[in-house]
This record gives C-alpha cells, sequence and structure tokens, in this order.
C-alpha cells in the first residue's frame, strides 16, 4: 500500500522506514501548502511601525524568520533591550539563530498562551508587545488574555500559507492519505474541484484538520494526536495494523 504524507519529507525517516519495511507499504511526502514570510509591501498594509513596540510574542519558528526578515528589509536594527517571549522552550531556542541567546531577555511558556500572560506578570506590564501569528491562526485567545491582563499588545500577520499545485499526483495510487492542516484540505480541493474521498482513507494529525474533514463530511480512519496515538507515524502504523 501506498501512503501520502502531506508535508515536507522529514530529516529523520527512521520511524517511517520502520513501518514500510514492517508492513512492506512505501510511504511519499508532498507538501501541500508551504509557510511564507509576508514581504515588506503586505507587512506595511498593518500600519504597524516596530520601532514602537518593546517585546514581541511568538509561537513558531516561522514567525521569527519572518519577523527579522521584515526587520531586514524595513531596515529597522532590533535593539538588545527587546524581550521576547516564546509559547515554547523549543521556540525560544530558534532565536539563536538570530540573536546572541544569552545576551538578550528571551521567556517561554509551556505552550499555552495564559503561560505566555503568567511570565510576563506585573514585572514585564509596562512593555508594548506585538503578538505575531499568521494568516490562518486564531489570535484571538492570546489577545483576549493580554486585553484581561490589561497588557498593551497588538496582533500582528508575519506569515502565510501559501496553497501549492498538487494536481499532478494520481491519487488512486494511494490507499491512504495523512492531512495535518486545514490547509491542506483547501490544496486538495484547489488542485482536485471534483474530489470524492472514495476508498481513499485519511488519516488526519490536529485538532483544526479533524473538524475541517468532520465539516466536510469527510471519514477519519486515524485521528491523533491522542494517548494513544503520540505521532503521525503512529497514527500511520494504527491503520496499516488495522489492515
Amino acid at each position: 500500500m501506498k501512503i501520502l504524507v502531506s508535508q515536507k519529507t522529514p530529516s529523520n525517516l527512521n520511524a517511517y522506514k520502520a513501518l514500510e519495511e514492517k508492513y512492506g507499504a512505501t510511504i511519499e511526502f508532498v507538501p501541500f501548502f508551504l509557510i511564507e514570510p509576508l514581504s515588506a509591501k503586505e507587512f506595511r498594509s498593518q500600519r504597524i511601525n516596530l520601532p514602537d513596540y518593546t517585546a514581541i510574542v511568538f509561537s513558531s519558528r516561522h514567525a521569527i524568520d519572518a519577523y527579522f526578515k521584515l526587520c531586514e528589509e524595513m531596515r529597522f536594527k532590533v535593539p538588545e533591550t527587546m524581550k521576547y517571549f516564546c509559547t515554547t522552550e523549543l521556540v525560544a531556542l530558534y532565536l539563536q539563530k538570530h540573536v546572541v541567546y544569552r545576551k538578550r531577555k528571551i521567556f517561554f511558556g509551556d505552550g499555552t498562551p495564559s503561560s505566555v500572560v503568567s511570565l510576563i506578570g506585573p514585572k514585564h506590564k509596562g512593555e508594548k508587545f506585538l503578538i505575531t501569528t499568521s494568516d490562518e491562526a486564531n489570535g484571538n485567545r492570546m489577545a483576549a488574555l493580554f486585553e484581561k491582563a490589561g497588557l498593551d499588545f497588538t496582533v500582528s500577520v508575519m506569515i502565510k500559507s501559501v496553497v501549492q499545485d498538487i494536481s499532478g499526483l494520481d491519487l488512486s495510487q494511494y490507499g491512504a492519505l495523512v492531512l495535518y492542516n486545514p490547509y491542506d484540505l483547501k490544496s486538495l480541493h484547489a488542485s482536485f474541484p471534483e474530489f470524492e474521498q472514495g476508498s481513499l482513507a485519511i488519516i488526519s494529525y490536529g485538532k483544526g484538520i479533524s473538524t475541517a474533514l468532520s465539516e466536510e463530511g469527510l471519514k477519519i480512519a486515524v485521528q491523533g494526536p491522542s494517548e494513544d496515538v503520540p505521532s503521525a507515524a503512529k497514527a500511520i502504523d494504527v491503520f496499516l495494523s488495522s489492515k
């Protein structure tokens, strides 16, 4: 059986190679959409002046790259006094690509918006915050918590999701399709306007895509993440074992 995964080929394929050997399956990777930074022109349409902000909030590595790219394009030198608040340690550590980590004021939470607000507390309440987000993300939860805490903030889109042309794929060759994001589904419909699921099994990995699939009445063979399905590779394992 051939399985199509709607993402770039991961750097570590060990888990997927093990599945191929175990089940005699073939697992292929094709990104259905790409995440790209906004251009300076697109960013300016939001009427946000970067030098106005003394602290910035990041929830992804893509947003970090986009922010520093915009700063370079707009010739804004990020001051050493800038404070960085990240949703996770993994995101915070990625800042090393752009700044000298040990010399900057960097804070990280446990992955939740509330943990970021807790980090700010009374000590950093006087800062002016720029909350970075993507065109598909819902920044309302973070914004609501910042507003409730009485913080001075602005939400800014810095990255966008760009649908890829996948019309060259022959979906009939695949027994299962692994989708992660609602944009995967948008890309699928853009390239195959008359798409019908038929016998194609769909494995969903992510709350957003699971909701999107259910709303369209598409059947989900295996759904994650969960305690029993902690990774996409495990989701594929569960699916193949049922066959």
